[in-house]
């Protein structure tokens, strides 16, 4: 039974995760490279853990009551675990377990000392490193105090933090295993970590080296501040020498000590440079070998490097695959669509064929390659323009780049490769038969597209789709489209610059456009308070809705006085808007149509919070506002010199704005209503799929992408394999930060506001919507979880149109991302609210129900005593 117990470090490598857990495995890996050493050792496998588990049944029922814990439970959560430890320590090693490791360790040297460290079969892998979840014990001496610390290693899969990572991650407990590693001691003269890329900017280029006197727990348990050098093309171009006060030392008859050093040697480095260079050369050949960046943990003897751990760093962001080795700058799609969260396969997929520009996937997020805008003067200085209108922390990332002058080569405007810059669309007249006309074609288009695809099934489904998307991008395409979007965004831009200049009006273009007439987004959310009037009127219904869980709540309703009404009202709402949900553009996510109790806490917030007609009366106020301002600026504009010729351009201007601006949000809704098409079909072929014993479930094609899928239809066969992975990857994704700016060198440009007239402590945004306002914040990150009141302050990371009827309720808005024209600064125009947005980790730094000011007009927000 040795073998099933225990194995060598040298029998093993990175395929027997299940059997030796992540880090033995790795070492395992590490072991095979030429030219790196690793401390000589063995594992006691998962099968040992197994046996000890199986002689402690009472640990079952512990189990099924942490897999059922919220992973806020603290205080649950140490109670369980803390049972769970007490009974593992407490098991006896059956005899034929503790005689392998005792043999295996006459083998090596009964007397010799041991690091005896855990490795769990989730831990170290390319999703989710696991680093210091469980226990790692040095400088242990005798077969008594190795068994006893492999028992302690055991337990530790169930420490606090170990059970409360695996439940934020969604790792079952049951399935994974502790392994024990026991390897040889090594007496270091200095150790620390190795990033082979900047742990902190991305950078796959920059490894980082820590090092520090002694063993490396003084570096990995905080105790000390290590020595840090940056090497890049084999050359330190960093390096911060500290003051290294403590080291910790093993002791002879086991165990570790800190110790102080001597002060004439603690600022001296621990490592010399062309120690560090060596370093990274191993380092470098050790990533090449698992094929990612790695955390690697190293020990310095007699000036010979031995490796002790390596594992992939997993919070790096992924870079776009390109097809060439040149240099790249990437800019995120989802901060331009208000929606950073990943994608699905089938959604990112899908985007991409449909959209106006090629895009790249890295991380379930999209990019553009600017690259080649960037790169000549002409294209370069029009970009930037646009950048700092809609987000300036991307034209500040942006300069950053360009700053290093050698990252994007400079090209002659005209030259290859440079996209023609062009000017901007030919004007139109302010006419809104215009408007009309755009969306009675959008609207044709549609119905056509639903017509035709009844009839397409199997392959003849994905030719017809291919040609259905040359259709959307045609009626995208559209020249008057943009030329439209551009009429009422160039007013925009004209009446704010124009009176600020004449009348000194900071952004008079908010009041300007208030309850501007066919924005189809702000009519949604109007539309959901006349729903509340209907609903308010039986009180049966709201008692119901109140109560509602099942998505089938509509068939229902009818049992109840007022019921039918209420059913038809919400039907025709769905009719209009059910093509709609939050992360619209993944074509992967429920519908309202397809989950319509998505919309019942705002129906029900609705009916408590407002009165009837709250809809027509504030559409009316707005209208009003906007009526009583444009009076106003005339007639001021009248008593200046030019007076009459002022006026009656900005007379122009006002109704040019009025007449286009609405329509900014019409190709959006004609985007999803398309995908609500596409999906249905879709997944009515992946219905047949289920039904012919293809596939597993009928969602499992959402980790496919269109071709993919595209094959699996054509073939009737599907790597289940593939699906697995693709939903692991999914979830690991969620923990990732997308950047507003990467690099193909992976490094993540963040940008910053250059501003120093914003009180001290404010947090510091974009101004989209003009006034100061004073409330409650409330921190949602969740729709389906918004519970708000009147005066509240909306804070979250962003927000699309199915965010629109929360808008209703609030007054005001404070984003993490956007710009002057995305969902909620438009919005938020419309409704009259003061909003701030691309205010960085705002869901972070504002506590939910702290009081805070909106600065709408000057972009800041203001924490409140």
């Amino acid at each position: 039974m040795t073998e099933q117990y225990v194995l060598d470090l040298q029998e093993v490598d990175e395929t027997q995760v299940a059997v030796v857990g992540g880090k033995a495995a790795n070492l395992g890996g590490l072991s095979g490279i030429d030219g790196i050493r690793v401390p000589a050792g063995f594992c006691v496998t998962t099968a040992a853990f197994q046996r000890i588990m199986a002689d402690a049944p009472s640990i079952d029922d512990l189990l099924d009551q942490l897999s059922r814990l919220n992973p806020d439970d603290r205080e649950t959560i140490r109670t369980l675990s803390a049972e769970i430890r007490r009974i593992i320590e407490g098991v006896v090693f059956p005899g034929d377990l503790a005689a392998a490791i005792t043999r295996t360790l006459a083998q090596f040297g009964e007397q010799t000392a041991y690091a005896v460290r855990s490795s769990a079969t989730a831990e170290d892998t390319p999703t989710a490193s696991f680093a210091g979840q469980q226990d790692t014990y040095l400088n242990v001496v005798g077969s008594a105090a190795i068994l006893q610390h492999v028992g302690r290693c055991w337990a530790s899969l169930f420490t606090e933090r170990a059970v409360t990572y695996r439940l934020r991650n969604g790792v079952d407990h049951r399935k994974t295993h502790m392994a024990v590693v026991v390897q040889q001691m090594v007496i270091s003269d200095a150790a620390g970590i190795m990033f082979t890329a900047d742990p902190v900017t991305g950078n796959r280029k920059v490894a980082t080296v820590d090092a520090s006197f002694g063993l490396g727990e003084a570096l990995v348990s905080g105790r000390v501040n290590p020595d840090v050098f940056k090497v890049r093309d084999g050359e330190v171009v960093a390096r911060t020498i500290a003051a290294k006060q403590r080291a910790v030392h093993a002791l002879p008859a086991g165990g570790t000590q800190g110790v102080t050093i001597d002060p004439q040697r603690q600022e001296q480095p621990a490592l010399t440079d062309a120690q560090v260079v060596r370093l990274v050369r191993l380092g470098r050949r050790i990533e090449a070998h698992f094929g990612s960046p790695q955390d690697i943990e190293w020990c310095l003897v007699d000036d010979d490097f031995q490796i002790v751990q390596s594992r992939p760093i997993t919070t790096l962001f992924p870079i776009p695959a390109a097809r060439d080795q040149e240099n790249h700058v990437y800019l995120s799609v989802g901060h331009q669509q208000m929606m950073t969260d990943p994608m699905k396969p089938l959604g990112f997929s899908m985007w991409q064929l449909t959209a106006m520009a090629p895009m790249h996937e890295a991380g379930g997020r999209l990019f553009v390659d600017a690259t080649r805008l960037l790169a000549s003067p002409a294209s370069r200085a029009s970009f930037l323009k646009m950048a700092e209108k809609t987000d300036p922390l991307t034209r500040d990332a942006l300069e950053t780049i360009l700053d290093r002058h050698d990252f994007v080569p400079a090209l002659p405007d005209g030259g290859p490769g440079v996209p023609p810059v062009g000017g901007p669309p030919a004007p139109i007249e302010t006419d809104p038969a215009i408007v009309t006309a755009l969306i009675e074609r959008s609207q044709a288009s549609i119905a056509a597209l639903r017509r035709d695809i009844q009839t397409k099934t199997g392959p003849a489904l994905f030719d017809f789709l291919l040609e259905a998307f040359q259709e959307h991008k045609r009626v995208l395409g559209d020249p008057l489209n943009m030329q439209a979007i551009m009429a009422g965004m160039d007013a925009t831009s004209w009446l704010n610059d124009r009176l600020g200049e004449w009348l000194g009006e900071k952004n008079a273009a908010d009041t300007l456009t208030l309850s501007a007439p066919g924005n189809v987004t702000s009519e949604m959310g109007l539309a959901l308070l006349d729903v509340a009037d209907v609903i308010r009127q039986h009180p049966e219904v709201v008692a119901f809705l109140q109560c509602v869980e099942d998505d089938d709540f509509l068939d229902e309703l009818p049992k109840f006085a007022g019921g039918t009404e209420t059913r038809d009202v919400i039907e025709a709402y769905l009719d209009q808007y059910g093509m709609r949900c939050v992360g619209e553009i993944d074509i992967t996510r429920p519908r309202w149509r397809e989950r319509p109790t998505t919309l019942l806490p705002m129906i029900l917030d609705n009916v408590r919070n407002f009165e009837p007609g709250a809809a027509r009366r504030r559409f009316e106020q707005g209208r009003q506002e906007a009526q009583t301002k444009a009076q106003d600026v005339l007639m001021r504009l009248r008593a200046l010199p030019d007076g009459e010729q002022k006026a009656d351009e900005t007379k122009r201007m006002i109704d040019r704005v009025r007449t286009f601006i609405g329509y900014r949000e019409y190709p959006k809704y004609g985007i999803v209503s398309r995908y609500f098409v596409y999906k249905q079909a879709l997944l009515q072929e992946a219905e047949r799929l289920v039904q012919a014993n293809v596939l597993p479930a009928t969602e499992d094609v959402f980790y496919l992408t269109f071709q993919e899928l595209h094959d699996v239809v054509r073939s009737h066969q599907v790597d289940v394999e593939l699906i697995q992975q693709r939903k692991d990857a999914f979830r690991s994704y969620h923990a990732l930060t997308p950047p507003r700016v990467l690099t193909s060198e992976g490094e993540v440009i963040t940008g910053a506001y250059r501003r120093d007239d914003v009180p001290p402590g404010a947090l510091i945004g974009l101004a989209v919507s003009a006034g100061t306002i004073e409330g409650r914040a409330r921190v949602i990150l969740d729709l389906a979880q918004a519970d708000l009141e009147p005066g509240d302050i909306l804070v979250t990371a962003h927000t699309d149109p199915s965010w629109t009827p929360l808008f209703v309720a609030i007054a005001g808005l404070v984003t993490e991302v956007g710009g002057l024209m995305t969902h909620g600064a438009v919005i938020a125009r419309e409704y009259g609210l003061p909003a701030v947005v691309s205010v960085l980790d705002a869901t972070r730094l504002i506590p939910d129900g702290q009081r805070i000011r909106v600065h709408g007009s000057d972009g800041y927000v203001e924490i409140l005593p």
